[in-house]
């Protein structure tokens, strides 16, 4: 069976550290939470960062610290956030390929997010497609709707393949105001994807996580998971550390005779030339 690719997501922008002190938001926290996730079976993290007061940010300086602390610590593939908060604007988002990451999330359109609206306007996605192309930046496109992946067909007829020459994407579910998580949804989503995706994943947003996770290996999919996306283990269990999601979903990928990947694979799969 072909190795799993299990994709780290421990902290996210939602999350306060008030609420959830196990949330990894210092540069000390997220590099030993990465390192810990790699020998667990993670091979790419999915980082979003805080500042001192452990806010999400997006500051250049802090982004390029990250990146090259993650680097020097793990051989995971370095993903940034280009997210970010919901409340960071486009032009600010445009910046976080000037930390030079080996891969980038990039959302396909806007979704509602909860109450809040996160924005992804079709010149704002070409335009950060366009600059991960010329930067060698390798994409990961996330896509929380089928009407993403209407738009995911249109940018690679437009804009040709990525960086890499691979086409990766996530599919991001149980958001509400995105698509469910569930079965039905994930199948009916990768029947859509265009011929060219080369490789997928998927993420279950809160309960829907093992839902998501154990229908994503049915179809031969990849995993991502984290803190950015679930609190909790079960019912009033809560997290205490990214480890216990890479562990879960390395013990189920093994059910399903799937070895995690290591980073070197992951670059393979992904097109990451570094």
């Amino acid at each position: 069976m072909d190795p799993l690719l299990i994709t780290v997501a421990p902290t996210g922008a939602e999350t306060s550290k008030a609420d959830c002190p196990a949330l990894p938001t210092t540069l000390e926290e997220l590099v030993e939470t990465a390192a810990s996730c790699e020998q667990a079976g993670a091979a790419m993290v999915h980082v979003h960062i805080r500042d001192a007061d452990h806010q999400p940010t997006l500051d250049a300086g802090r982004l390029k610290e990250t990146v090259a602390a993650l680097r020097e610590s793990t051989d995971l593939v370095v993903q940034l956030s280009t997210g970010g908060s919901v409340h960071d604007p486009l032009e600010k988002r445009l910046t976080v390929l000037d930390a030079a990451p080996d891969a980038c999330s990039l959302t396909m359109g806007t979704t509602n997010f909860g109450d809040d609206v996160f924005l992804n306007p079709w010149p704002f996605v070409t335009e950060l497609y366009r600059q991960t192309q010329d930067r060698g930046v390798v994409p990961e496109f996330e896509l929380f709707d089928l009407g993403h992946v209407a738009a995911l067909h249109r940018l690679l007829d437009r804009f040709g393949p990525p960086a890499g020459g691979r086409v990766h994407v996530d599919l991001v579910m149980g958001v509400p105001g995105g698509m469910p998580g569930t079965a039905d949804a994930l199948v009916a989503a990768v029947a859509a994807l265009p011929a060219s995706v080369t490789s997928w994943s998927a993420t279950g947003i809160g309960r829907s996580t093992l839902a998501v996770a154990l229908a994503s290996l049915a179809k031969g999919g990849h995993l991502r998971v984290g803190m950015e996306d679930v609190l909790t283990l079960a019912k009033g269990v809560p997290v205490e550390h990214n480890r216990q999601l890479v562990e879960r979903v390395v013990e189920i990928g093994r059910l399903a005779q799937r070895e995690p990947m290591t980073g070197a694979q992951a670059r393979e799969l992904l097109g990451v030339s570094r």
